[in-house]
């Protein structure tokens, strides 16, 4: 399955402190305009602790690659590193993997030619519109107590006028 050019992000950066609140705000932003604001926090949440792993675990000189892939239905973040050395999901959790698991539909790890590649999923339907047009004001006050609009003319021959069409006055006030 191919995904739309717009619904792709890929960036390679060399990981610090600095750059993970950028890159938290760059994955904001991409999510805002696939409109997935629904997903923003989870996300970046599950982002910034990504890439303090590799900041932590791999080292600062070390580059990675972090993949922003929507398909509509699946929202796959992944980062990528040149370390050989896995990761770990830690019984005491608190954090790194068992937080990114918690924020997360799916998540794994996976052996590269390179290092490895973290990733997560979150399943983020399209939001659907939903394509109703605006109704029309409802009538004011003002519009509710003035007189209705005149009706048309009379009948121009007497033989097409019908009793019913005749004025009615009622002798007693009607009760209401």
């Amino acid at each position: 399955m191919t995904v739309p050019l717009d619904r792709h992000y890929l960036v390679e950066l060399q990981v610090s402190e600095e750059r993970v609140s950028q890159l938290r705000r760059i994955v904001a932003a991409h999510l805002r305009h696939w409109s997935l604001e629904l997903h923003i926090r989870p996300v970046c949440r599950g982002v910034e602790e990504l890439l303090t792993n590799v900041h932590r675990h791999v080292g600062g000189d070390n580059k990675c690659v972090v993949e922003l892939r929507w398909s509509g239905r699946h929202l796959t973040v992944s980062v990528a590193d040149n370390s050989s050395e896995m990761p770990r999901l830690l019984s005491s959790g608190g954090g790194g993997l068992s937080r990114v698991m918690a924020l997360s539909h799916s998540w794994g790890t996976c052996r590269t030619l390179d290092g490895k590649v973290v990733w997560f999923t979150r399943y983020a339907e399209a939001p659907r519109s939903s394509d109703l047009l605006p109704r029309a004001p409802l009538p004011g006050v003002r519009e509710f107590l003035l007189p209705p609009a005149s009706e048309p003319s009379e009948p121009s021959e007497p033989s097409e006028r019908s009793e019913a069409s005749e004025s009615y006055e009622p002798s007693e006030p009607a009760l209401v």
